[in-house]
């Protein structure tokens, strides 16, 4: 079956024609047919680990198991999430990210400090300034975060055509589930992982680039399973069962089969030249029809994806190894401050009888009084707002990239966006690109 890219058939535009085919048989006969099937399928060796590639695939029934879908209703199965925080995990997980940092962690050990003994100087001329930079600082992630929201919901909102019972319907990508008959266009994103069964291609070919996944920016070709049996496209959702294994992170790796209905019983081997992964967009080609396979975070997109976590540039760990140096200085001049108090209280003191006897400073209690007294005196050679600094000037820089007209493209109508402005300054320490002959930047 081909589609013809004529306007007066279909909703996406294409007129059905069932007297052409595609692709020649992989096989003389069945029997052959299921000997490939057979030895694939077999147990294999991968990278010194043994991988069972049957006991532990996916049964996924093409057009999708309407039985289960209206007990369970409609789930966001194709969801994607790259935030880092939820509103409940927000202020904890903050916190804690926050706290890692020298000057935050030695500002609340000075606090706490200043509340347990009698300290010299108020305990809010350390608690107000820290709660001020640790507010700031987190409204300034939790923006970011907040924008990683909005840009996951364009993404999870986009429109997806599919075909459910033979019918072509217009749904969210958040909601297209395994089994899904999945409609892409020239010049579209995939929205999940497909198999392959239907292209405008007289040949059965769909044209693809993956700069998005390996940054190969030379077109690919993928092709319908060979042999496919023709059938008119509001019966495809009954053409039978996709067995493939679990999702792994591996682009270049898929095993599976189509398991044909009918008395038949046919099976057709699936590889990696008859999926279409997610983040790939179709060139050259009018229109493809998939079986969605993977959807969401078990694409192999988001597999491969990292977890968002805070990341640090290389000029805050300078900034923390200067931080424990002036720590360790100070420590050093608290120390002899304390000797000199000891020195007056042991030889000055009971010289002069006006003061009264001098304390007992060979006690724990008086030792420690003195000692962190002293400290809270001297805990300012640390400048609290550091940290605060260093982050309104990445925000004011990051907003300058935005702004930067050098950086914006008037072809696609784009700007310059920060995601993470936490690494802003490692943008200038770029010396050198290196790129192979297909421009991927290493």
């Amino acid at each position: 079956m081909n589609f013809v890219g004529r306007h007066d058939h279909l909703a996406g535009g294409y007129r059905r024609v069932n007297t052409a085919t595609y692709g020649f048989p992989l096989f003389n006969n069945t029997d052959e047919s299921k000997a490939f099937v057979k030895d694939s399928l077999s147990w294999k060796w991968h990278k010194g680990s043994r991988v069972s590639t049957i006991n532990d695939w996916l049964q996924i029934k093409i057009g999708g198991d309407e039985e289960v879908k209206k007990k369970k209703g409609r789930q966001q199965l194709n969801r994607i999430k790259s935030t880092k925080y939820t509103l409940i995990t927000f202020l904890p997980q903050n916190l804690l990210e926050q706290f890692r940092r020298i000057a935050n962690f030695y500002f609340l050990i000075m606090t706490i400090i200043s509340l347990l003994i009698d300290s010299p100087v108020s305990p809010l001329t350390s608690l107000l300034p820290l709660v001020f930079v640790i507010a700031v600082t987190a409204a300034k992630q939790g923006y970011e975060d907040f924008l990683r929201y909005k840009t996951d919901n364009v993404v999870n909102r986009s429109p997806v055509t599919v075909i459910r019972n033979g019918v072509e319907a217009n749904i969210q990508s958040q909601y297209v589930c395994p089994g899904d008959l999945v409609v892409v266009e020239r010049d579209c994103d995939v929205p999940c992982d497909l198999v392959l069964l239907r292209s405008t291609d007289p040949h059965g070919k769909c044209f693809i680039t993956t700069a998005n996944l390996d940054g190969e920016s030379n077109l690919k070709t993928l092709m319908v399973p060979r042999d496919l049996p023709l059938v008119d496209i509001n019966q495809l959702h009954k053409l039978g069962v996709i067995e493939c294994e679990n999702p792994k992170t591996d682009l270049y790796s898929f095993n599976g089969k189509i398991e044909l209905a009918g008395g038949e019983g046919r099976v057709l081997p699936l590889s990696t030249d008859n999926v279409l992964l997610r983040g790939s967009r179709v060139k050259n080609t009018e229109c493809v029809i998939g079986c969605a396979v993977y959807t969401g975070m078990t694409t192999k997109l988001q597999l491969n994806s990292r977890l968002t976590r805070n990341k640090s540039a290389s000029s805050e760990i300078y900034v923390n190894r200067f931080l424990v140096v002036v720590l360790m200085l100070m420590i050093g001049i608290v120390t002899m401050f304390y000797f000199f108090k000891r020195y007056e209280e042991i030889f000055v003191i009971p010289k002069l009888a006006y003061l009264g006897p001098a304390a007992d400073g060979y006690s724990v209690k008086q030792f420690l009084q003195d000692y962190l007294s002293f400290l809270i005196l001297f805990n300012y050679l640390i400048p609290i707002s550091l940290y605060v600094t260093i982050e309104l000037q990445r925000g004011i820089s990051g907003l300058f990239m935005e702004w930067d007209l050098q950086l914006y493209d008037e072809a696609t109508d784009e700007h310059f966006i920060v995601n993470t402005s936490n690494l802003n300054e490692e943008l200038g320490q770029i010396n050198i690109l290196f790129s192979d002959k297909t421009g991927t930047l290493t």
